[in-house]
């Protein structure tokens, strides 16, 4: 990656609570929990004429307000980014349009934990289920004024009895984790926020439908404006994964905004960054801590910002519908692999396996490799294709048994024997399944074969055939229980 800029201006410190180590240099930190807001491309690194004009725009909050017995620090920087369900200022047309329609709760419906490491060289994204079981402390009741003692809630309700505040709290009393800032965003600046930039490009390997939010997406890539953005990372009955499978498609969306900024230009032209900042600031809200020379420090920094810098990952979940009195179907985080997490966080440790930067990423596919099961074979008298193309399938995760001698029949046009590109036979009742082996088999042939039954057949052919690297949508499961995923792996290929 790219050595990040470093300011000459020596980086300002905010008075906090307790001892806590702020690594030397330009604040990165907002480079990515800003991306998730959008607030960071108020500091493009056109310098203070430009970032001074659009500071104003930032909404301020004291998340920290009266906060003691925090945790202590460790190295590198951590933000909580939330996004709210505000809606005050779309249009009864849009409200219509992307279905938003009733009254908001005023709660959480997003909570990000971003990490930037202290070498500046990695950010760390951990979502955070909003329905989580939690336990808010004693606190000032954000509506009534009232006090309310200790007592259990849903993750997303501390916003809506205490505010940024509570939400702070709680989230650095189940994690261990101290937070250094605070960043907000409602549907409105997160719908301009997306137009500003031009658009998004998502990709998925099957049709995505949701009668809920309106969501509609064919197989393929897809270029999101805002409405159809705040869609997709709203989508919570595509399928049986619910809230979890939202989170993934929130991190898919992050990595893919990075992606956008990034290459873009926007960073690199002050014309087009004033009129994307002024668009996107109007609802932002963060803490006090923020400031011009922080903006425009980061904004140079992200120059170099790449998606593989990031990694992405929710927290591991014990059970995930556990009803709790008065407070409804509740998840619960798995007791002994999230402690696991956050004390990596708090170690400055990374959450994913990073790839060797020459090694392309892995293709998404629609069925997990480990649920295809293959078979392959040599086309003619030829040894050995069919050997390390099956010892490449069971690498990147087939269930594939030995290799075997092939049945398929040569292609059409062809003499008897080898084909001359790899053949893959399947039933048709197993298309997806198929489908998913040919991502892993680039330029293979798909053939139908009723009645061979759930066994992919593969003939490899004359021509050297490569392997791709693939993987289902859900993340892999790293050596201890933790699921997670570098950015590069999440945008379009």
């Amino acid at each position: 990656m790219t050595a990040p800029f470093r300011s000459p201006r020596p980086a300002r410190r905010r008075a906090r609570p307790g001892p806590r180590r702020r690594p030397p240099g330009p604040r990165w930190g907002l480079r990515i929990g800003a991306v998730t807001s959008v607030v960071v491309l108020a500091a493009s690194g056109v310098g203070h004429a430009v970032v001074t004009g659009v500071e104003s725009g930032i909404g301020r909050v004291d998340a920290f307000k009266g906060m003691s017995d925090r945790p202590g620090g460790g190295d590198g920087l951590n933000f909580l980014v939330v996004g709210t369900d505000g809606r005050d200022k779309l249009t009864p047309g849009e409200k219509q349009k992307y279905h938003l329609g009733g009254a908001p709760c005023h709660c959480t419906d997003t909570l990000m934990l971003v990490h930037l490491s202290a070498d500046r060289d990695r950010a760390s994204v951990v979502s955070l289920p909003r329905d989580s079981y939690a336990e808010v402390p004693a606190h000032t009741d954000a509506v009534t004024g009232g006090q309310r003692a200790k007592h259990a809630i849903k993750l997303n309700a501390a916003y809506a009895e205490g505010g940024p505040s509570l939400t702070v709290r709680t989230v650095e009393h189940m994690t261990g984790v101290h937070i250094d800032h605070y960043l907000e965003v409602d549907f409105t600046s997160f719908m301009r926020s997306v137009d500003a930039v031009g658009g998004v490009d998502i990709c998925t390997v099957r049709p995505l439908r949701d009668s809920y939010t309106g969501l509609d997406l064919p197989v393929g890539k897809s270029k999101l404006n805002g409405g159809q953005a705040l869609q997709y990372v709203r989508s919570r009955h595509i399928d049986g994964s619910a809230d979890l499978g939202r989170m993934q498609r929130q991190q898919r969306f992050l990595a893919a905004l990075i992606h956008k900024i990034t290459s873009s230009g926007v960073l690199m032209n002050p014309i087009r960054f004033r009129n994307v900042a002024d668009t996107m600031l109007k609802s932002v809200r963060a803490d006090s801590g923020f400031a011009a020379n922080d903006l425009v420090d980061l904004g140079q920094a992200m120059r170099g910002f790449t998606p593989s810098s990031s990694e992405f990952t929710s927290v591991p979940l014990g059970e995930v519908a556990q009803p709790v009195p008065g407070v409804g179907s509740t998840v619960r985080w798995d007791p002994v692999q999230a402690p696991k997490l956050f004390q990596a966080i708090r170690e400055d440790k990374p959450i994913a396996v990073h790839r060797d930067r020459k090694e392309p990423p892995a293709r998404v596919v629609d069925v997990p490799p480990g649920q295809v099961q293959v078979q392959v074979g040599d086309g003619g008298d030829r040894p050995g294709p069919a050997a390390t193309v099956t010892r490449a399938l069971r690498a990147t995760g087939f269930a594939s048994p030995a290799a075997a001698p092939a049945t398929a029949a040569p292609a059409a046009g062809s003499s008897p024997g080898t084909p001359p590109r790899t053949v893959i036979a399947y039933d048709p009742r197993w298309d997806r399944s198929a489908r998913s082996l040919a991502v892993a088999l680039p330029g293979a042939e798909l053939r139908p074969a009723a009645g061979r039954g759930p066994v992919m057949q593969v003939t490899v052919g004359r021509a050297r055939q490569a392997v791709q690297r693939v993987r289902a949508e859900a993340p892999p499961q790293k050596p201890g229980g933790i699921s997670a995923i570098t950015g590069d792996e999440a945008v379009c290929p």
